[in-house]
């Protein structure tokens, strides 16, 4: 026989407010329990350890992002030292080269004081500005002038000896024939026995020549010539040039001396002019030379 039952259309229970307030009273006694006796951190550490997977799944973009970054950024930073260290190698090295240049420039100039103090014509330091690219003349111009008491004809000499000739001057530079070149002819003589004899620039490059000897004239290779006074604008007793060959022709009855000069213009930026009275008529080198040879 089937038993008649009700149906039940709607459950009874409690109500949604209570059960709120029971979750709320339930959440602050957790709270409290766990504030004064942290009875639930084995509970947090293990719920933690379960989460951790995932909080890490989550971030793994971020770090992949940032450790990128990073690389990126250790990168550029290792290349930027690279280019200052670079530039400080660089620089360093300029520095170097520049005291090491000063250093030598310093060295010269006490040796120029040195000549000076020797000499006793008063000079005028003067200082190379550059050299005129011509192939055909050995010039240097240099800083002073007119303005400084240079004036042309004036000799122009190192702690090596003679350099040149002041040949053109300016208010505020002036202009030097070397030794080698063509437009200079210095009266000399050999130190080792006073020999007189004219020095030529011009016949071969470096080098200086004495022309017009005789077969038998008294000069060998490494005899040192030294300006002999004559003609007033060259001191006595300035180092010229050192012998290195001679070369005697029979047939004619004439001889020809090479010479290095001793002086080194292309090695130094410093020069002493010496302000000898060139007050006297110019007299032109060939007509000098040929004055000297006769006289000789």
């Amino acid at each position: 026989m089937q038993e008649n039952r009700t149906l039940t259309l709607f459950r009874h229970g409690p109500t949604a407010e209570f059960r709120l307030f029971v979750l709320v009273v339930l959440a602050l006694s957790l709270l409290i329990v766990d504030a004064r006796w942290r009875v639930l951190d084995p509970a947090r550490q293990a719920i933690s350890v379960v989460l951790y997977p995932f909080q890490r799944l989550v971030l793994a973009p971020r770090d992949a992002v940032e450790t990128f970054n990073n690389w990126v950024d250790a990168a550029a930073l290792a290349r930027t030292e690279k280019e200052a260290l670079q530039r400080q190698r660089i620089e360093l090295a300029q520095i170097a080269t520049h005291a090491a240049q000063m250093s030598a420039e310093n060295e010269q100039l006490r040796r120029l004081l040195n000549v000076a103090d020797t000499v006793s014509q008063p000079s005028v330091a003067v200082e190379v500005l550059y050299e005129p690219p011509n192939a055909f003349t050995h010039h240097l111009i240099f800083n002073k002038g007119t303005s400084d008491g240079i004036r042309a004809g004036m000799p122009v000499i190192d702690e090596g000896g003679v350099v040149g000739q002041v040949v053109r001057v300016t208010p505020f530079t002036s202009e030097a024939a070397l030794l080698t070149d063509d437009k200079v002819s210095i009266p000399v003589q050999v130190l080792r026995n006073g020999l007189r004899l004219i020095v030529f620039g011009g016949s071969l490059s470096g080098k200086v020549e004495v022309r017009y000897l005789t077969a038998n004239a008294d000069i060998k290779r490494g005899d040192t010539l030294i300006t002999s006074g004559i003609g007033g604008l060259f001191p006595a007793g300035l180092s010229v040039a050192k012998i290195d060959s001679v070369e005697r022709d029979s047939a004619t009855g004439f001889a020809r001396a090479i010479a290095s000069p001793l002086s080194h213009p292309e090695r130094y930026r410093h020069f002493l002019v010496l302000r000898v009275d060139v007050s006297k008529p110019e007299v032109h080198p060939e007509a000098q030379s040929n004055g000297s040879q006769a006289g000789h």
